[in-house]
């Protein structure tokens, strides 16, 4: 038996000796790029409350304007992923990734320092920029120093990734607010991305593809254009209460018509941002929809829980994110294990098991009172926390399997392009809904406030709750019908994206494969001798 040369892949593996013996310190350098990413956003879920309160507190931000401090996020986020995926496969996925970060990390400082609203929501879509070039680089690496039969369990502590950055952000939020000022919950990320930046010079190998795509101006334009045009007309109506003003109804019309224009040239174009071949694959479009599908319901969910447990329970912003722990550590402990069902069950099976937990979870928020005991939102925020373990992760090894290993940037940013697109039009939907509910329960308790007041008391529970702080003893009559008019509005709004859950469980049920067949002698070692050179 020869030994392969140092340094050279031994038989059968397209890794490089050097790479395969780091692959898990590389691993880790990934995951800490992605924990700073994901780490905003659950960080920022804590902090909304104290920066909708006015100065010197917060910025006294309206629900709009903090909607969009995580759409702004999201839709730059979103809107550059696919063409950031484009560039890692071009110019090599470690210069992007460095390059995301440093931009994410002057983007967070910029931030922290805001003076307004205007000037957050500017300063947030800086850091999506700068995570748009983060997150697909750290899959599309993943894939390419692991070998496929690793790829799954990679994938799987990936995606544990996200559970650890969900416990830590919200914990991390709640001891900032509790000594600093609103800001650090941003200025946080900078230590952690000058480590990362420090560890990825060192660790990380470079990898490009040998053919890549040409880059795309106009669709990529033409995608965050009707992205933003159609969440903005989304946003604009739960703010006003009335999705038939002629405002509203035009940006949402520009919106989908700007998105239409989108597909028709994405699918004449000879080098298109989005290749629209790769949704003719049924299992590959599948579970492209079941990641969009529960992120639309669990981040617009995510949105009013906060509420629910400052404004309506009284917790402050660390309490809260203690109260996340089990959602965090139901992620962390089977995100790994995931695979394990899937081996077992099949994708169809474990997936479309997992889509009715996170449905019947949404749903269960709707029995959510002012007086529930505090362990039934324990144990709804555990099983929500396992419903997404289990299809994250068979769903990414689907998406990132189905395609070339070479095209891994494409495939990581299709991924996390749809799972943004969701989340953001999740928060801008249900948040919506959960205005316009709002406002059409408190408004006929409003008549004895002055014209002036009586709309923006309507707006939202922390608006209302402002109006009555300022109106001292006389203001404590709204306490309760705003907590009530509230509480009404989340099991609407809870209903909704259980509703969107049942969807993405029909999907996967219909389209995502069963269990394979087990290899029949012989036939694993045929394919290990088809793949040697």
């Amino acid at each position: 038996m020869t030994t392969p040369a140092d340094g050279a892949a031994p038989t059968g593996r397209r890794i490089p000796e050097a790479v395969h013996r780091r692959r898990w310190a590389i691993l880790g350098v990934l995951m800490l790029s992605l924990l700073i990413v994901v780490l905003d956003n659950s960080i920022l879920n804590v902090a909304i409350k104290t920066i909708s309160t006015p100065a010197p507190t917060g910025i006294g931000a309206t629900q709009s304007e903090l909607e969009w401090a995580i759409n702004a996020y999201t839709l730059v986020f979103a809107g550059l992923l696919f063409t950031a995926g484009l560039l890692g496969d071009r110019l090599g996925r470690k210069k992007v990734l460095l390059a995301g970060l440093a931009v994410f990390g002057a983007g967070s400082a910029c931030a922290a320092f805001s003076g307004s609203p205007g000037e957050l929501i500017a300063f947030r879509a800086v850091m999506g920029l700068g995570a748009a070039f983060v997150m697909p680089a750290t899959l599309a690496v993943l894939m390419n120093v692991f070998e496929r039969d690793e790829q799954p369990k990679a994938i799987g502590i990936w995606a544990g990734g996200v559970g650890l950055a969900i416990a830590i952000g919200p914990i991390t939020g709640g001891v900032l607010l509790d000594h600093f000022w609103w800001g650090s919950v941003f200025l946080i990320n900078v230590p952690i991305v000058l480590l990362a930046l420090a560890l990825m010079l060192w660790l990380v190998p470079d990898s490009r593809d040998p053919a890549p795509g040409r880059i795309d101006p106009v669709g990529v334009v033409l995608s965050v254009v009707g992205l933003v045009l159609l969440v903005y007309g989304i946003i604009e109506g739960g703010r006003l209460a009335d999705f038939t003003d002629a405002t509203v109804l035009s940006a949402i019309g520009a919106g989908l018509a700007v998105l239409v224009a989108f597909v028709v040239f994405e699918k004449r174009s000879s080098h298109p941002s989005i290749d629209v071949t790769y949704f003719r694959n049924k299992v590959f479009s599948a579970a492209i929809a079941a990641i969009a599908l529960v992120f639309f319901a669990l981040m617009g969910v995510t949105f009013f829980s906060v509420f629910y447990t400052q404004s309506v329970r009284g917790y402050s912003p660390l309490e809260t994110g203690l109260l996340m722990l089990p959602l965090a550590a139901a992620q962390m402990i089977f995100a790994p294990r995931a695979r394990l069902l899937v081996d077992r069950f099949g994708n169809k099976a474990t997936t479309t098991a997992a889509m009715l937990v996170i449905a019947a979870m949404l749903a269960a928020f709707a029995t959510l009172d002012a007086d529930t005991p505090i362990w039934i939102l324990e144990v709804i925020f555990f099983l929500m926390g396992t419903g997404m373990a289990h299809i994250m992760t068979p769903v990414s090894v689907v998406i990132m399997q189905a395609l070339p290993r070479e095209k891994a940037g494409s495939a990581s940013a299709l991924s996390n392009t749809f799972r943004q697109v969701g989340g953001a039009l999740g928060i801008a939907v249900l948040g919506s809904v959960l205005s316009t509910a709002y406002r059409t329960g408190i408004e006929d308790k409003l008549g004895a406030l002055p014209p002036a007041l009586r709309h923006t008391a309507g707006e939202s529970i922390e608006a209302t709750l402002g109006v009555a702080a300022k109106l001292g003893p006389p203001g404590r009559a709204l306490l309760t019908p705003a907590h009530d008019a509230f509480l009404h509005a989340m099991h609407v709004t809870a209903l909704w994206g259980a509703g969107v859950a049942l969807v993405g469980a029909v999907v996967v049920a219909l389209f995502l494969p069963g269990k394979q067949p087990a290899p029949r002698p012989g036939e694993e070692e045929k394919e290990v001798a088809e793949a040697r050179p």
